[in-house]
């Protein structure tokens, strides 16, 4: 119930809140929802899904979703690992286990099929990516001002760095990930570019994230396999 589980023959090691940016996907969210739960239980993890539905016809503000995720996940439980994960990707190998590095943020999705299991350039942060309490604080969150596809991921990876911090990644054997319904053709006709950067990261990081983040709560939601949480 509400996508929440604890092992029930052990105390668990590790507590990891699951918070996915959502709107109108449904067949990305079975899919993900019927891989993810038997993974994270696997690895003997207390967890909670979290969906955050952002409303309206509007462009879709992936960034902003997860800083009012975090928000909200935080008053439930004390949770050792924020994993940020998006929809439409399946991790490959249950050795890539759900918890934070203890040191710093770690990009978990480091071999993507969509790119040939690689790095589509050394400074992404997208996909999966886990961030302990502390850390996601340290670097004020995300930008609230990313509306519309891409970008965002480079603002969060220059953040880490003016931070204080740096990025380890989960070893390409291990961070193996598949994205659904990735159509190859439409892949060599359009090669995938990096999103241009839209803002002055080094100025906006200390200004615009979780210490300005406004919203409106519209409902919080227990479904059989998740937390709904729906923003305006």
């Amino acid at each position: 119930p509400g996508g929440h589980y604890r092992p029930p023959h052990c105390f668990a090691r590790y507590k990891s809140a699951i918070l996915v940016a959502y709107r109108n996907q449904e067949k990305y969210l079975r899919h993900l929802l019927y891989y993810i739960h038997p993974f994270l239980q696997r690895q003997q993890l207390s967890y909670t899904v979290y969906l955050i539905q952002q409303v309206g016809t509007g462009s879709f503000n992936r960034a902003k979703l997860l800083n009012v995720g975090v928000r909200e996940a935080m008053k439930d439980e004390e949770w050792d690992c924020l994993v940020l994960h998006d929809v439409d990707v399946v991790p490959e190998n249950d050795y890539n286990l759900y918890i934070c590095d203890e040191y710093y943020p770690k990009h978990m999705a480091s071999a993507m099929d969509k790119f040939q299991y690689t790095l589509p350039y050394k400074s992404y942060f997208g996909g999966v990516s886990a961030l302990t309490p502390e850390h996601y604080m340290k670097m004020n969150g995300f930008p609230n001002t990313y509306w519309g596809d891409g970008g965002e991921n480079d603002d969060i990876a220059t953040r880490i760095h003016l931070a204080g911090m740096k990025i380890v990644r989960t070893s390409p054997h291990l961070g193996r990930y598949r994205v659904m319904d990735y159509n190859e053709e439409t892949e060599i006709q359009e090669p995938w570019r990096r999103p241009p950067s839209r803002h002055n990261t080094r100025k906006t990081w200390k200004a615009d994230g979780m210490n300005t983040l406004q919203f409106r709560l519209l409902s919080r939601t227990k479904h059989p396999l998740y937390t709904k949480i729906t923003v305006d």
